[in-house]
């Protein structure tokens, strides 16, 4: 089951108990103001209101700021394990860990080769190796978002850190790629994973649940 809201998320996570959910899976957003600080993206104020080429992705300030504390402590609540991509951009006294996660971009330019998690589990560090291009210039991605996630990032997640029957949460849901993994594991590999999700954009929120109907014929529960 695929449950996607669009809300704040200190209000969908204020109605769960504690350890609800088995695992969040989240990727908030690390405060680096990308659309107006990156070469590309810094024309979209324009672009956007001139109906450019760069019109699928709308200018906003929600990359301004990073989650707060309350936030943080309100994740740890619900959730009993948790993947954090991009934890070392936040100010927060994360427990110590060794099982980091890097996505490795297999980069070729001037952009980050990577990115890290953060995670809960005692097990090894681990790479994924997947190309940008792979996913997003080969179009085995709709790019949506400009911080997305590839699909195949958020597989690789599940098939080696959810369990079958697990609760699954994420509190940015962004593109909605997490949510077209989780159908395809639960198709491939029957997982019967469920996931709750939410987004605060309200465009980015209808984009996001049209790419994952297309892609599932997932039926909207709000």
């Amino acid at each position: 089951m695929i449950k996607i809201t669009n809300e704040d998320n200190m209000e969908l996570m204020a109605r769960y108990e504690d350890n609800y959910f088995d695992l969040a899976i989240v990727d908030p957003p690390y405060g680096l103001d990308i659309a107006e600080k990156s070469d590309r993206l810094g024309k979209l104020k324009t672009k956007w209101a001139s109906g450019g080429s760069f019109k699928h992705y709308k200018y906003s300030e929600w990359d301004k700021n990073t989650p707060t504390n309350e936030y943080w402590n309100e994740l740890f609540r619900v959730s009993k394990n948790q993947i954090i991509w991009g934890w070392n951009f936040y100010d927060y006294n994360f427990p110590k860990t060794k099982c980091f996660l890097m996505w490795d971009k297999i980069g070729r330019d001037d952009r980050a080769d990577g990115e890290l998690a953060w995670t809960s589990f005692d097990k090894p560090a681990k790479v994924f190796r997947y190309s940008r291009a792979d996913a997003y210039i080969n179009h085995c991605d709709s790019k949506i978002h400009p911080t997305q996630k590839p699909v195949k990032l958020y597989e690789f997640c599940l098939s080696k850190y959810a369990k079958e029957g697990d609760k699954i949460l994420d509190t940015h849901l962004g593109s909605g790629s997490i949510a077209i993994a989780l159908d395809n594991m639960n198709k491939m590999e029957k997982m019967n994973l469920t996931l709750t999700a939410c987004e605060l954009d309200s465009d980015y929120f209808q984009t996001a649940t049209k790419r994952i109907n297309n892609a599932t014929n997932w039926q909207s529960l709000f």
